[in-house]
């Protein structure tokens, strides 16, 4: 008998299963949204900082010579202004700071209508304030036989002749402001005292000139 030829069957391995990975999606929206939301965030925080902590000005004109002088930029800041607002109080500055306030009504000066204007603070709420001869004498409870706030104040001794003519007692919330360069500033000699509600900051710091750099 021939024995029939045995049938030897070969087992291969299968390669193993490799899971497949799922095409990436593409992220670009996503990247797109969040350079967005960051570019809002920041714009937003800008602008909360103009709006209610401080802001950058120029100075236009020469109002406030020798003290600041056209072009110096300055840092004016708003945060006690904001604090009366929410609190709902008036924001009152010191005698002899220097502030920015929004001023209307400068047409029949020549000037566009409404306008920020810097000057200094001379008179405060409740003031008599005389200007006579060139000087300042102002009344109030603490000085009964009134005092020359160019005289008492250390910006004073810049300040050249005033001219004018002033006879006026300040109502609540009222101040009375003046530029230090009396011979050529349009201030409440001229359109009278303001509201402290006008007001938009005070100055805290010229930047420039980098050689004239000054805390206030």
């Amino acid at each position: 008998m021939h024995d029939s030829p045995k049938h030897h069957t070969s087992h291969t391995k299968e390669p193993p299963q490799v899971p497949q990975q799922k095409p990436l999606r593409s992220s670009g929206w996503r990247e797109i949204l969040s350079t967005i939301v960051v570019l809002l965030a920041a714009l937003g925080v800008a602008l909360f900082i103009i709006a209610f902590v401080f802001r950058s000005y120029q100075v236009d004109g020469p109002s406030m010579q020798n003290t600041l002088h056209n072009a110096d930029k300055l840092i004016i800041w708003k945060v006690p202004r904001t604090w009366a607002r929410v609190t709902g109080h008036p924001y009152i500055p010191k005698r002899g700071d220097i502030i920015v306030f929004t001023e209307s009504g400068l047409s029949q000066f020549g000037q566009q209508d409404t306008k920020q204007l810097i000057k200094r603070v001379i008179g405060l709420p409740g003031d008599h304030i005389v200007l006579k001869n060139g000087a300042y004498t102002i009344y109030n409870k603490t000085h009964p036989h009134g005092f020359d706030p160019d005289k008492a104040l250390p910006y004073g001794k810049n300040i050249p002749y005033t001219s004018g003519s002033v006879n006026i007692t300040l109502g609540k919330d009222q101040l009375f402001v003046n530029g230090d360069n009396r011979p050529d500033s349009l201030d409440s000699r001229a359109f009278g005292p303001i509201n402290a509600s006008q007001v938009v900051g005070k100055l805290v710091l010229r930047v420039f000139p980098i050689s004239q750099a000054e805390v206030f």
